[in-house]
């Protein structure tokens, strides 16, 4: 069974980072409007993909399934899990890294090498980085990837949330926003052939990206913490769904993006009801 899921809680962008990435997004939007390319349906979303509702609300349970509270419309777990009856649900994946566990099951040439021949690691979560630099293992790594967004939505899944799209910024420079992005587009047409909805899970710098990766909604965490929520709101349309893990956060979010976003307080861990270390508040 593939393993649980776990939260990417990342040091932020700085403030000037979010304000280059809420330019970049408006100067996209801008350029949309004036091309556009005829893969979507004029309503902003591929045909027969359904998108999240706006401001519902929302719990992330990607730490372990239990019975969503009462209000809660949306709903995050771990493609591990099983959908939540009559809710609208989103699957978890690991895309861009190796979890440990699954470490020995990936072929040695898609982990992704430094100079000396060893392999990158994401430290915070033991992690190697997937090697994306090409497009022959892009498509190699996107194989396996898609397999499980098929497992998503064989089990009747709305959408798929590919964690680490940012993993190229723990690369040490060997890969690259494009590779980034090109690799994202891969996943968001299987899952749109699939019918499933496609996130972009943080990374505020590529969010004027969305148009070109396929994504169709952000799974954020922190926003309202590092005063990124704009950057995402402005490029989904408010369709983003935000995680909190400190009350200053949900704070934050609530105050700026409460009437909006669909936004939830949870811990760290991402545990489940009767575990000591659990929370979650919407306020």
């Amino acid at each position: 069974m593939p393993p649980m899921g776990d939260p990417r809680v990342r040091r932020p962008r700085t403030a000037l980072g979010a304000l280059a990435a809420t330019l970049a997004v408006a100067m996209s939007a801008l350029a949309g409007c004036a091309s556009g390319d005829g893969h979507e349906d004029g309503s902003g979303k591929p045909a027969a993909v359904r998108l999240p509702p706006k401001g519902a609300g929302f719990d992330y349970q990607i730490g372990g399934a239990y019975p969503p509270p009462k209000g809660v419309r949306v709903v995050s777990r771990d493609r591990s899990d099983s959908p939540a009856p009559g809710l609208y649900n989103i699957c978890y994946v690991n895309a861009f890294q190796a979890q440990p566990a699954e470490r020995s099951s990936w072929p040695a040439d898609l982990l992704l090498r430094d100079g000396r021949g060893g392999p990158v690691i994401d430290e915070d979560w033991d992690e190697p980085l997937l090697d994306i630099r090409t497009p022959a293992k892009r498509e190699r790594v996107a194989k396996r990837v898609n397999g499980w967004i098929d497992g998503c939505a064989d089990k009747g899944f709305d959408a798929v949330e590919p964690d680490n799209y940012d993993s190229y910024t723990r690369s040490d420079g060997l890969l690259t926003p494009d590779d980034a992005t090109a690799f994202m587009a891969l996943l968001s047409r299987h899952a749109h052939a699939r019918h499933l909805a496609i996130a972009q899970k943080n990374t505020a710098e590529l969010a004027a990206r969305r148009e070109r990766a396929g994504l169709d909604f952000a799974v954020t965490e922190e926003c309202g913490q590092y005063d990124e929520c704009g950057v995402y709101a402005e490029a989904f349309d408010d369709r983003v769904v935000d995680i909190e893990y400190t009350d200053r956060g949900l704070d934050a979010a609530r105050a700026h993006w409460g009437g909006r976003l669909s936004i939830v307080r949870r811990d760290r861990d991402v545990s489940t009801p009767g575990s000591a270390a659990y929370v979650r508040a919407v306020r």
